[in-house]
């Protein structure tokens, strides 16, 4: 097979009868079955079409510097191993696993003992790890290899299906040599087989002659991830029997026919291939997010441009800037100019939560519709959350995402474009491409958005990480939020982070602002602990600032303007009461205005809800948070951008008064602006978030348009004693973020809490609050010292022990260069995707219990809930009858899942999660279970009466549309 072509192998007149007897695949529904020499064809030709149409240019460039033959030696490598990767088949313990086909490998010489006379013994010889010791057993026989240089190549065949053995593993299995080969004298016939498939496969795929130069070869560990990965990959599609057809249909098709209807089937949209953007910043900014005509780009936005193009390499880039200076703009141009540099190709963009990546995603699909052609006819894209289905952005692009199928074709695969040539077309259609929809493979698309947990989970051990190391190789990594991840998260964000310099992945950082430690820590696991900190550039009282460094590099800081405006922001203490609230409330209110009341739980929203109704009227209240079933939320989020999002996009601001009382979803993405604001204490850095949405927007020359008394931006803070010695955060406060931060941004705040201090300059106080908010240094007056020192004592503790328990399942660094992947992901969590599970192994939270919710009339019959809106085709979506004698319609059964909630914290304690796993499962409609009903099989139903309450596990629960869920425990009232 030549380099960079898409020629085929022929193995078959290099083997004898009994090599050609192998088996690799057998149907045991329609008795078809694949020869071993088929299916090795098939992967190594599959694999040459990945490295050629598929594979990010960065990816093969990180494969290609560590051969001495370059791209041409990478390619090579790639196509031999996914060639050889099924080579342990050809072994006594896998092939008596199918009576008739052992029978016919045994008229050939190949002696076996039947599956049931070699007991369990046969599970030491899983076929990956006998191909990886017949591998290796053959470059040392053939080749003159030293044993410890075999591994770094033949782990990826021991690891393809997902774990790479350990040595523990190794080691047993050279204890049974008669699981390879059967003793006597048909183990002559066995090892010469082994020895034709080998022997044929370094001749056809062209590595007989480049074996003796690889001997001096060390392939770094990301390397070794990256082939394994490879392998998997190819031998998945060269496995669907869809696309190639098993024995005896196989038999009607030649190999250049079999592979051109393989690959036209599978259809696999070619990475993005993006150019550096020429011009200015301006140029750039106005044609990618189409700015109004007049608008300027932000001076962190041209910075960040600057840095991007003059840093030596692509490499780890932190934005720190305010709410509301366009960081995500800047991400996304700085990827540009990252993905044009690296040969990346595609974008990952993770955020802190569900809400916040849907949110992401149709802003990612209008960049992308922006980009300018590289000549691919389609992008894959995909929006990675478990309730991604549900997303009618994400649904319309499934609909065009093919299906898979085998075709029948009559011209050749066209052969690749080669870097460098001109693209052959414009403006590529975005779709979410069949094959990629799985969980281990959707992240292999070229464009996601999604939550962070799918980034975390690169560091977390587990069965196939090889392929989530793989999707995020060839991307360039937006992180947004940072600030918001705790100590256990940031276990594993650090680990994935040292992965992702060793691949030279580019990576964006975005944030408000970040305590000078955690930004340290960031450069350091990405670049290496050596020079990350050497830079004095890293000025630590500058903002915005921009921090960067390459790969192994050394930092280097930007420190540019923020835009022009800027805002003071009194601050008062306000006396926790509702009734205190309320009268202030009334007075603040008296010539109108729209408030903004934040609060720490769920249970405070609505119990402030409940009293400000009494005093206001239900029309001047809106409640927001994350108690409402999916769709509502996802209302309740139109809603506030429709009715206090920017000037000139708002047509339903209140013109009397009105207030939102919100829980922390009023914190993260949703660009709303309000005259007044009330919040509870809570940590300075998510303050400041909450301030941003106070006089987020100019309305009017010095603020005229807005009420007389509301001009001058105030935020009252509440949510603790503060006539105690020492302020007392509310109980609810401390659950969640405990009492040393709590009182940190209290002593911090205390000069601008006094009458007559003064006001919280944004942005100018932003990075000096939330630096000394988490320094080191004392804060607030000396009587403070004892509270804040105990309290400092239990952060302290439970950050250790967050820290601890992270580790537990966290991925090992990065270890020198030819030492072998074996144990990689051993004593780890198995499989780990997007479920419950999943998340609550890079989190630190107890795992949730999600519903979906509907409605159950008095006659026993279900029915979607009846207040939900008509979709965006004008189809009704409320109140569509739930038959459970059947699966129901597609559309009513997504209207239905489209109702889905997770439960609050009370059901998450293992006695109580017990019992209502019980009582639920007490509603099991057996009709809505199967692959027949993709969306509501395996679903927990939660049914609620006509008056939209029901009891659950000890606890009354009502919804409603207005105010979500609330939840009270039997015997006790509102």
């Amino acid at each position: 097979m030549t380099s960079g072509g898409v020629g085929l192998a022929d193995l078959l007149p290099r083997l004898g009868a009994a090599a050609r007897s192998v088996w690799a695949k057998h149907d045991r529904d329609a008795d078809g079955w694949l020869p071993l020499w088929r299916h090795m064809e098939d992967s190594a030709a599959v694999a040459g079409l990945i490295w050629d149409m598929w594979l990010p240019f960065g990816v093969r460039r990180l494969i290609a510097d560590a051969l001495p033959g370059g791209e041409a030696d990478g390619r090579r490598l790639v196509v031999w191993l996914a060639g050889v990767h099924d080579v342990g088949k050809a072994t006594p313990a896998f092939a008596c696993q199918v009576d008739q086909l052992a029978d016919v490998m045994r008229e050939q010489g190949l002696e076996m003992r039947s599956r049931q006379a070699m007991g369990p013994d046969r599970r030491l010889a899983p076929h990956g790890l006998a191909g990886q010791l017949l591998l290796g057993e053959w470059l040392e026989e053939r080749y003159g290899w030293a044993a410890k240089q075999t591994g770094q190549f033949t782990v990826a065949v021991g690891g393809h299906h997902g774990v790479p053995p350990d040595n523990g593993q190794i080691k047993a299995l050279y204890g049974h040599e008669e699981l390879l080969r059967t003793p006597g004298r048909s183990s002559g016939v066995w090892r010469q087989v082994q020895r034709e498939l080998l022997d044929a496969c370094g001749e056809c795929f062209g590595v007989e002659d480049r074996l003796v130069a690889w001997q001096a070869v060390k392939l770094s560990q990301p390397v070794q991830v990256l082939l394994t990965a490879l392998v998997i990959v190819s031998d998945w599609i060269a496995s669907n029997p869809a696309l190639f057809p098993y024995f005896p249909d196989a038999g009607a098709q030649g190999s250049q026919e079999r592979l051109a209807a393989a690959w036209q089937g599978l259809d696999l949209p070619a990475p993005w291939r993006a150019t550096e953007p020429a011009g200015d910043a301006q140029e750039l900014f106005a044609s990618r997010f189409a700015l109004p005509r007049g608008a300027k780009v932000r001076p962190v936005q041209e910075s960040a441009m600057a840095l991007a193009r003059e840093m030596e390499a692509p490499g780890l880039m932190v934005i720190e800037a305010p709410m509301g200076e366009g960081k995500t703009e800047a991400a996304l141009a700085v990827a540009e100019v990252f993905a044009a540099r690296s040969g990346a190709g595609g974008v990952f963009f993770a955020l802190p939560t569900m809400a916040t990546g849907s949110a992401m995603f149709p802003r990612l699909l209008k960049w992308l519709d922006r980009l300018p052609g590289d000549g691919s006819r389609r992008h894959s894209v995909h929006l990675a959350h478990s309730k991604a289905a549900l997303n009618e952005d994400f649904a319309g692009l499934l609909a065009g995402g093919g299906r898979v199928a085998a075709v029948d074709v009559d011209t050749a695969v066209p052969a690749p474009r080669r870097l460098g040539e001109p693209a052959r077309s414009a403006g590529a259609e975005l779709v979410a491409h069949t094959w990629l929809r799985g969980r281990k493979k959707a992240m292999l698309s070229s464009f996601v958005a999604g939550t962070i947990d799918q980034l975390l989970l690169a560091g977390l051990k587990s069965r196939h990480l090889a392929l989530r190391h793989l999707a995020v190789a060839g991307k360039v990594i937006v992180i947004d939020e940072v600030h918001a991840y705790d100590t256990y998260m940031s276990v594993y964000l650090d680990r994935v982070l040292a992965w992702l310099g060793a691949y030279r992945v580019p990576v964006i950082v975005l944030s408000a602002t970040l305590p000078a430690a955690r930004r340290r820590q960031l450069l350091e696991a990405y670049a290496g602990p050596d020079d990350a900190s050497a830079s004095s550039d890293l000025t630590e009282g500058s903002y915005p600032l921009l921090s960067a460094v390459a790969p192994g590099g050394i930092p280097v800081a930007r420190h540019p303007p923020a835009s022009a405006r800027s805002i003071g922001i009194q601050l008062e203490r306000l006396e926790d009461g509702l009734e205190v609230l309320a009268g202030r409330l009334q007075t603040e209110l008296a010539g109108g205005g729209c408030v903004l009341v934040v609060r720490n739980t769920v249970k405070r929203v609505l119990e402030t809800a409940r009293v400000l109704r009494s005093t206001f009227g239900e029309d001047a209240i809106t409640v927001a948070h994350s108690c409402f079933v999916d769709v509502d939320r996802a209302a309740k989020d139109r809603d506030l951008l429709e009715r206090f999002g920017p000037p000139g996009k708002v047509t339903r601001r209140p013109e009397g008064r009105h207030i939102v009382v919100a829980s922390q979803v009023a914190e993260q993405s949703l660009d709303v602006d309000f005259d007044l604001l009330v919040s509870d204490l809570c940590p300075v850095d998510l303050l400041l978030q909450r301030m941003g949405r106070l006089h987020r927007h100019q309305r009017g020359e010095d603020q005229s348009e807005r009420p007389a008394r509301l001009r001058t931006a105030r935020c009252l803070v509440t949510g603790a004693d503060w006539a105690a010695d020492v302020p007392v955060p509310v109980r609810g406060s401390v659950a969640v973020y405990g009492a040393y931060a709590l009182l940190r941004a209290a002593a911090v705040l205390l000069p601008y809490l006094e009458a007559g201090g003064r006001p919280v300059q944004l942005p100018a106080d932003i990075s000096s609050l939330v630096q000394s908010a988490y320094g080191q240094e004392r804060a607030g007056p000396q009587a403070w010292v004892p509270a804040l020192e105990a309290a400092r004592e239990r952060f302290d503790r439970h950050r250790a022990d967050q820290a601890e328990r992270a580790a537990v399942f966290r991925l090992g660094g990065v270890a020198r260069a030819g030492r072998p992947l074996f144990g990689w992901v051993a004593a780890g969590v198995g499989d780990a995707d997007d479920t419950r599970a999943g998340r609550a192994q890079v989190r630190d939270s107890r795992e949730s219990l999600e519903v979906v919710v509907v409605q159950r009339r008095g006659d026993g019959t279900l029915i979607t809930l009846p207040w939900l809106e008509s979709d965006k085709q004008g189809r009704r979506r409320g109140g569509l009858g739930l038959p459970q004698d059947q699966v129901p319609p597609s559309f009513a059964a997504r209207a239905a899942a489209s109702c889905g909630l997770r439960l609050p914290m009370q059901f998450s304690y293992a006695e109580t999660l017990e019992k209502a796993i019980a009582e639920l499962e007490q509603l099991y409609v057996p009709a809505w279970q199967g692959k027949d009903s993709t969306w509501l099989a395996d679903q927990l139903i939660l049914a609620l009466d006509e008056d939209c309450q029901t009891r659950l596990a000890g606890y009354a629960l009502h919804y409603s549309p207005s105010d979500g869920l609330e939840v009270i425990r039997d015997g006790t009232s509102r």
